[in-house]
């Protein structure tokens, strides 16, 4: 509708607001001249969407653009509605009731912008009363009737039941006067300026407390691990002069023996072969009464095999069944010694480079004790044939016996000034032999701890590599660093043979249990069988290229022969010829052994594994 068309003789307004425009029409004339309920509402900031005539119907309360409006006899007509009038029902010429319908259809062209009669803001939940017709929000006009039970308009009796909501889209709530100027728009921000910076500065003070105190936490703790350290280090040099000084503290020197032992002689200290206690004919009797009666008993048994060991049809089908990685520390990986308990094969004694000393129990596959107090990697072990007692020997100069039950060291022996390399138990389990890069070899008593004797072979004045008692305990072999191996008549204490023969250092010795042969090893790939009653070798086994062999043993009735080193390689004797090959270690294989009748073979390497192998 233009802006000089007549509305039609249905829509009957007063003159003068046809001839007033709405938007220039003061706000309080205007709600003077609106319904109640429209009055309770200020003008709308809306403006109309084209100048144009402005109408206003005194039947509903909006204004309409002459535009937009399609009039017709006797209503008000709905589309293109703006202003601030409430009641769309009307324009449908409907009562309040009709409100909500109006307002869920989504009228085209509709908007509305509703004030609080109570509060004079945009209401979050609008609600009109039916009694007054104006608009509340709904929080606000509850509470009113709570206390009051009326319409605070008019005061009429009203409830919370006849309130109407009206369906409207959530308002965006218009700024507060004070913050339409520009002054007062650079204040807010100003404001908010200064506590993002007063929140700011807060937060970097916290930040920096935060790092103090993180500071000297970490201070704190760093000094207190280094504190641990330095008493973990005094309490374990405590507990090791302990189990030095305990088995000492009861003995009794006899007259004849001077007061220094040379088991309190310090590593790095001379050692004076005068002070030695010597071969007494009580010692060197008791030798020989065992020799005799270990001579008897082989000669009963003669060459006949016992019937329980393993035939070698059996014992060429082993195959690994076990594999232990978790005895030594892995930060320190290899094992470098292994030995097995005579009377009961299922204990396994082990030596580390981590310098421990594991016993481990096959049977229960558990660890009988760890035995900690060498200063360097354990390089040779030996387990006691009747009695709870290991033997240990490393590059510390130190040979050390200790107790199972009790995981303790109950004697330091120092027989040598420089690493010991090798180590055998007499037959009698009273004594024991040492040989050491001093050049030395030494006889100990293990239940004094004390140097018996120490003897050298002063015309090769070379380092020994490894020991070895014969069965018999009368004569035993020792190698050196110059490819020698060298025979000993312990009563004398004289070397009564050498074989030479290798290239580069003896690796290992074994003597056969029957006494008749010896088996050696070196750096040159061989490995080289000796007949001990016509002193020459009768067989070398001549190995792959850059084989190395650090292990040799026969089993207990000399019919099997192993060898490890490059890997694990089982011979058969007299024939002399392979009949087992195991490669599962992936390092070094250091140790090798038969468990009783060869009823298993046991091995240890370089990968930190002890490994069994059987049907």
């Amino acid at each position: 509708m233009s802006r000089n068309e007549d509305p039609g003789p249905q829509l009957r307004l007063p003159a003068e607001r046809l001839r007033t425009p709405p938007h220039r029409r003061s706000p309080g004339l205007a709600a003077a001249r609106l319904p109640p309920i429209a009055a309770a509402a200020t003008e709308s900031r809306v403006q109309p969407p084209s100048p144009g005539l402005s109408l206003h119907s005194p039947g509903s309360g909006h204004r309409y653009s002459s535009r937009a409006t399609s009039l017709k006899c006797g209503t008000t007509p709905a589309p293109r509605l703006w202003g601030v009038g409430l009641s769309s029902a009307h324009a449908q010429g409907g009562t309040l009731p009709d409100l909500r319908a109006s307002q869920n259809a989504q009228t085209p062209g509709l908007t509305t912008c509703l004030f609080s009669t109570v509060s004079n803001e945009v209401p979050e939940h609008p609600c009109v009363s039916p009694v007054s017709n104006h608009v509340y929000e709904r929080r606000l006009i509850e509470k009113y009737i709570a206390e009051n039970g009326t319409d605070p308009i008019n005061n009429q009796p009203l409830s919370e039941e006849q309130l109407i909501d009206i369906k409207v889209a959530h308002p965006i709530r218009p700024k507060p006067p004070s913050a339409t100027s520009i002054p007062a728009i650079l204040k807010a921000l100003q404001d908010e300026w200064d506590a993002v910076m007063l929140h700011s500065f807060t937060l970097r003070q916290q930040l920096q407390t935060t790092r103090q105190e993180l500071s000297h936490a970490l201070y704190q703790h760093d000094a207190a691990c280094r504190v641990i350290a330095r008493l973990t280090k005094e309490v374990t040099a405590a507990r090791e002069a302990l189990a030095t000084l305990k088995p000492q503290a009861g003995l009794i020197v006899p007259q004849a023996v001077p007061s220094s032992q040379p088991s309190v002689v310090g590593a790095g200290e001379p050692m004076d072969l005068g002070e030695l206690v010597g071969m007494t004919p009580e010692i060197i009797q008791k030798l020989q009464d065992k020799a005799t009666v270990l001579t008897t008993e082989r000669k009963k048994r003669g060459k006949t095999v016992p019937e329980e060991l393993v035939k070698p049809e059996e014992l060429s089908k082993y195959r690994q069944v076990a594999s232990h990685v978790g005895l030594h520390s892995a930060s320190i990986p290899g094992i470098l010694a292994l030995d097995l308990c005579p009377s009961d094969t299922n204990k396994i004694l082990t030596g580390g480079a981590d310098k421990n000393v594991v016993v481990f129990d096959k049977s229960s596959e558990q660890i009988l004790a760890t035995l900690k107090g060498h200063t360097k990697k354990v390089t040779s072990v030996v387990f006691h044939p009747s009695q709870e007692l290991v033997f240990s020997a490393s590059p510390d100069a130190t040979i050390r016996i200790w107790s199972v039950p009790n995981a303790s060291c109950v004697q330091v022996v120092r027989a040598h000034e420089s690493a010991v390399t090798g180590l055998s138990l007499h037959a009698t389990g009273d004594y024991l032999l040492s040989s050491s890069d001093d050049q030395y070899w030494a006889f100990s008593d293990i239940q004094t701890g004390r140097v018996l004797t120490k003897v050298t072979d002063e015309t090769s004045g070379c380092s020994l590599t490894c020991a070895q008692f014969h069965p018999d305990g009368l004569i035993f072999g020792t190698g050196t660093m110059d490819s020698q191996i060298k025979i000993w008549d312990l009563k004398e204490r004289t070397n009564v043979a050498n074989f030479p023969g290798h290239s580069g250092p003896i690796t290992s010795i074994a003597f056969s249990e029957n006494g008749y042969y010896l088996a050696t090893a070196a750096d040159d790939s061989s490995v080289k069988l000796w007949d001990l009653r016509k002193l020459k070798n009768f067989k070398t086994l001549q190995l792959d290229n850059n084989f190395e062999v650090k292990s040799l043993i026969f089993d207990q009735s000399g019919t099997y022969l192993a060898l490890g080193g490059t890997d694990v390689q089982i011979y058969i004797c007299k024939q002399w010829t392979e009949i087992l090959h195991f490669t599962e270690h992936s390092g070094l294989t250091t140790g090798v052994a038969f468990g009783h009748h060869a009823k298993f073979i046991a091995s240890t390497g370089m990968d930190r594994s002890l490994k069994f192998y059987s049907l």
